[in-house]
């Protein structure tokens, strides 16, 4: 691959990417992508492709010498996206757009639209890592060097045509090394405070967004122990998720975590101790490392990003859902999140915990 279009944020991590890959001789552009608009929703303005984002990768491509295009994926990431994950929460389920947002917008339409564009690939700046196996030929999605920031857990999705047109120019590199290189540069994103919350609710209250986007109101309804005894009173399904134990707008003397909602009933059962589990279901299953799984496969697995990973074993099923069982319970597995696959560094696959 030659000509690379690069996903650009307005961050200072894909602003290196671009910059690397011109040091690297490829025939680079950059492009930023339009996902909603501050009318869309009152909080949309301030975040990843905000309108100043859009602005400071402009910037970045004019101070680098490279064509800059804004592509309008609004309409994808609503359906794709947003709708989802607000209607991933009224279900019961903890949705991480994040994922869904790499899988049909980042890798999915705007590799589409490079490729059209006459592009060979696309690079981003994830933290990350594209191999191939040199004796099946067969791409593989490899962890960061800095495991601190690896983001693989995001990625899982990826096909092996996104993969073959894909550069992770920042696999071996750490933060303070990306921000060093982009100040010697002189690019404007060099000090830039990197996002941390969701880029369509900015201010984390993921509650008044869906009430906004849906236009919906989530009545109260019981807390329930693990007998079914009411104890109190919730504020509303959506405000609650596995294994938390703060913000549950109640006391109770002791500290209780929640373990289970039951959207039928509109309950949230509480627990004096957290949920585990030892086995678990994943649907949506996408393997990267095989094109399928005809034997158990011992496996390390992530149910969160922040979680460290666990021995697990993996066990194919019918209808394409799998079971993992774990050597040791792990703590919280989330409906609608996902877990993640490893064996040593490299990324099996993953699913949506059911």
């Amino acid at each position: 691959m030659k000509k690379i279009l690069v996903g650009m944020s307005g961050g200072v991590d894909s602003s290196a990417a671009a910059l690397l890959l011109l040091k690297q001789g490829y025939d680079v552009s950059g492009c930023t992508m339009r996902l909603f608009d501050g009318e869309d929703n009152d909080v949309m303005t301030r975040t990843c492709c905000s309108l100043s984002d859009v602005e400071d990768a402009r910037s970045v491509c004019y101070k680098l010498g490279i064509e800059h295009y804004v592509f309008n994926f609004k309409d994808m990431f609503r359906t794709e996206v947003m709708d989802k994950f607000a209607e991933g929460y009224i279900c019961g389920e903890t949705p991480n757009p994040c994922i869904s947002c790499n899988r049909y917008i980042k890798f999915g339409k705007m590799l589409e639209r490079a490729l059209t564009l006459g592009f060979d690939g696309i690079a981003t700046g994830h933290y990350a890592r594209v191999r191939q196996d040199e004796a099946t030929g067969r791409y593989l999605l490899a962890c960061s060097k800095d495991m601190r920031k690896d983001q693989t857990y995001f990625l899982y999705n990826m096909t092996q045509q996104q993969l073959a047109h894909t550069l992770f120019p920042l696999y071996d590199m750490d933060k303070q090394q990306i921000r060093a290189l982009a100040e010697e540069n002189g690019l404007i994103t060099a000090r830039k405070r990197d996002s941390q919350d969701i880029c369509f609710v900015p201010d984390g209250d993921y509650v008044k967004f869906i009430e906004s986007y849906t236009g919906k109101t989530f009545p109260e309804g019981d807390f329930v122990d693990i007998d079914g005894n009411v104890i109190g009173r919730h504020g509303g399904l959506i405000r609650y998720t596995i294994g938390q134990r703060r913000g549950l707008g109640a006391t109770f003397g002791k500290p209780v975590y929640v373990c289970g909602k039951n959207v039928r009933d509109n309950t949230v059962t509480l627990s004096e101790s957290e949920y585990t589990a030892r086995e678990i279901s994943l649907t949506d299953v996408n393997l990267i490392s095989a094109e399928s799984l005809a034997e158990p496969m011992l496996v390390t697995a992530k149910v969160r990003y922040s979680a460290k990973p666990q021995e697990a074993t993996v066990y194919p099923e019918e209808n394409g859902v799998m079971k993992v069982v774990f050597s040791e319970p792990v703590r919280n597995p989330a409906p609608g999140q996902a877990c993640v696959l490893y064996s040593g560094d490299i990324v099996v696959g993953g699913g949506k915990i059911l």
